[in-house]
């Protein structure tokens, strides 16, 4: 959406740019990326004044948003410098190659279109004539940090604002470098320093106030807004939302809905504030509430399915208030798809299941392919005629327009093939489908087998900070709904492993086990190199890491060297894991080549539980998923129990796996597989059979 802009800028076709910027903002008023494209293209057009206005809109929509408050430094420091148009620096270098001043701000501007090679090459220029001052760190540490070094640009900015403690420049370098470094406390201090000396920078605040919840004060952060919402001009829905999401997660949940409610007045299509309102009626059990605001949103904005759907939320299932906001939702918006996927819904609430079926048809009619509607028609076929249903879903896999839609269509005709009770059929299908994918999915890592003897426990210090907690499971355990709720009752949760750029530490490496064996790597080297990583990752060494891998050579290193830690392992009949992986996948996507050699190897995992919980290993709960692990309560009550404490209850995902023991449908389809499982889920307390 932004490519036209962009590649205008980086071209230097300045009247493209704007031009496109300003159809886009005309196109999408509140997008906040919009504004912040048309502000680089009038501060290319030399409109300083009109930049300066363009991004301090884009901050009103998303007052949060880091990389905002840094184009904005950009525009502020081409407005405190000059009027003039780049073409008019540009001119002026040409005629006086001293002029140093013009050289840094084309930098500056180069910096705020991301051409990284030129503002270099201009801080040189600018270097030539005065090659001790204060601004050329500025630039440079700007350019070290855009392409991802904030340890050198924090070298470089560092002297400098020894030399010029006052430089409002180098103070928001220094701020952003601390950002990218996690130093938090550091960075709110470098842009309270901006703040305090630039007047018109008010703006910073939002900047400040996250600065301060990733401290882990929300309340604090929500306050230092205060002076920005009793400001007409800044006081945007956005920020109100921002403020609503501070005070929930400080548990100020009355405050919270105050202002969530003028965000939604203010933007009432906001998906963000929607969710967030939505969970302050929820603690605050404002059912009556919650029913007049979004009525009220409604009046003026009646054709937002997300605004019925959260209105739908509000009523009994199944009640006759329920049916009356479908029948709203149908006459405000009809055909529309969505309003008719609620309507089949409460028929089939109401038990009126043939009329639900036919707004099924009519869904498939309107959307060829719409899954809750060939769902629903597929469940009707399972009662009536289950090789039918079968084929329904051959049918729409053989039309899927890519690889990928097929697959999901053919995983889906394993669960179909499951409840109309061809057990070897959904087997082989699930089975056929991992081989596929195996080429693509992370390899098995080796289990060692490791046993002792083990290393002693090292001396527990008094604890000045929270404990460590390290959180894994096997493939299959549905270790995801223990993180869920952990996630829900505690920022401290990292799930960074499994996203695209984990943390680059010992826990991360499928040779650490074997280097522990060998000698190559030292115990205190790993939980050294694990405390250093995650400095960048949590404010201190209170977090809960939910680790990709798991082998108990990593004991080597805990009991000496983290004594203090605490395992949870989620537990389940082997079985019933070996079959949920199979069918459902793992959070992690490891490779189930060939079952057999899955259930051995998976066999060796368990083995190795059973190990560390036998012998007491290292301080640990096994926390057994197989009755809960649907029941979000239910887990949260477990986890509760294994940490000696009440928590909170997360409302469920509404995800469902298979039943407990469900693997028994599959004992004679599976068999070898199984007698691989069978000793060690014994030892863990399960049936044989």
């Amino acid at each position: 959406m932004y490519d036209t802009i962009i590649d205008a800028l980086r071209r230097g076709a300045v009247g493209d740019a704007l031009a496109a910027a300003e159809a886009l903002v005309a196109e999408h008023p509140d997008d906040a990326q919009a504004h912040r494209w048309l502000s680089a293209a009038q501060q290319q057009d030399g409109q300083v004044e009109a930049a300066l206005a363009s991004i301090d809109h884009a901050l009103a929509l998303a007052p949060e948003n880091a990389d905002l408050h840094l184009a904005r430094a950009g525009v502020l420091v081409g407005s405190r410098r000059t009027d003039e148009a780049q073409a008019a620096l540009a001119q002026a270098t040409g005629l006086d190659p001293n002029q140093f001043t013009a050289y840094i701000i084309q930098a500056q501007l180069a910096l705020g279109r991301g051409d990284l090679d030129e503002a270099e090459r201009l801080n040189r220029l600018a270097a030539r004539v005065s090659p001790d001052h204060p601004q050329l760190a500025a630039v440079d540490g700007m350019v070290a940090l855009r392409r991802g070094d904030p340890n050198s640009a924090l070298k470089i900015v560092t002297p400098a604002i020894q030399a010029a403690p006052d430089d409002t420049q180098l103070r928001y370098t220094l701020g952003f470098v601390h950002m990218a470094l996690g130093h938090w406390a550091f960075a709110e201090q470098a842009f309270r320093g901006v703040m305090e000396k630039t007047p018109g920078t008010d703006t910073l605040r939002s900047l400040i106030a996250d600065l301060i919840r990733r401290q882990g004060r929300p309340a604090d952060a929500a306050d230092e807004l205060l002076p920005l919402v009793a400001n007409a001009s800044t006081a945007s829905p956005g920020l109100h939302r921002y403020i609503g999401h501070l005070r929930l997660a400080a548990g100020q949940n009355q405050d919270a809905l105050d202002s969530l409610r003028v965000a939604l007045a203010g933007q009432p299509r906001d998906r963000d504030t929607l969710l967030a309102i939505i969970e302050a009626w929820r603690r605050l059990g404002a059912q009556d509430d919650a029913r007049a605001s979004l009525d009220a949103a409604l009046a003026t904005t009646s054709d937002s399915h997300e605004l019925w759907l959260a209105r739908l939320l509000f009523e009994t299932v199944g009640s006759a208030g329920a049916r009356t906001v479908v029948e709203r939702w149908m006459s405000a918006m009809p055909g529309h798809v969505p309003a008719l996927e609620a309507q089949m819904t409460v028929l089939d609430d109401a038990g009126e299941h043939e009329a639900a079926e036919a707004i099924a048809k009519r869904i498939v009619e309107l959307e060829p392919g719409r899954i809750s509607g060939e769902t629903r028609l597929v469940d009707a076929l399972l009662e009536r005629d289950p090789m039918a249903a079968i084929a329904r879903v051959g049918e729409l896999a053989s039309k899927a327009e890519n690889t990928d839609q097929q697959r999901r269509m053919r995983n889906w005709q394993g669960f179909v093939r499951d409840r109309a009770g061809r057990f070897a059929d959904a087997a082989d299908t699930w089975a056929a489908l991992a081989h596929e994918l195996a080429p693509s999915r992370l390899p098995l890592w080796t289990a060692t087998g490791a046993q002792g003897p083990w290393p002693e426990f090292g001396a527990i210090q008094e604890p000045t900070q929270s404990r460590p907690i390290l959180l894994w499971g096997a493939p299959g355990t549905v270790v995801e709904s223990l993180a869920g709720v952990l996630g829900f009752v505690s920022d401290r949760l990292r799930g960074d492993r499994f996203l695209p750029q984990p943390p680059s530490d010992g826990f991360q490496n499928y040779n650490t086990p074997a280097r522990l064996l060998s000698g190559e790597l030292t115990g205190e080297a790993l939980i050294a190199e694990w405390r250093t990583a995650l400095s960048a990752r949590s404010v201190d060494t209170g977090v809960i890491d939910w680790l990709l891998w798991w082998d108990n050579t990593l004991l080597h290193a805990l009991r000496p060297h983290l004594p203090e830690g605490l395992l949870l392992i989620a537990v389940r009949d082997p079985r019933d894991a070996l079959l949920d992986w199979l069918a459902f996948g793992s959070p992690a996507p490891l490779a189930l080549d060939d079952l057999q050699q899955g259930a051995q190897w998976l066999a060796r995992l368990f083995e190795q539980i059973a190990d560390l919980h036998e012998q007491d290993l290292y301080p640990s709960r096994l926390i057994r998923m197989d009755a809960i692990k649907d029941d979000a309560g239910a887990v949260s009550a477990a986890l509760g129990e294994a940490l000696g404490t009440q928590l909170p209850v997360p409302p469920s995902s509404g995800a469902r796996r298979f039943p407990e023991g469900h693997w028994r449908r599959y004992a004679q389809v599976l068999s070898d597989p199984f007698a691989a499982l069978t000793p060690v889920a014994v030892r863990l307390g399960y049936p044989e059979a």
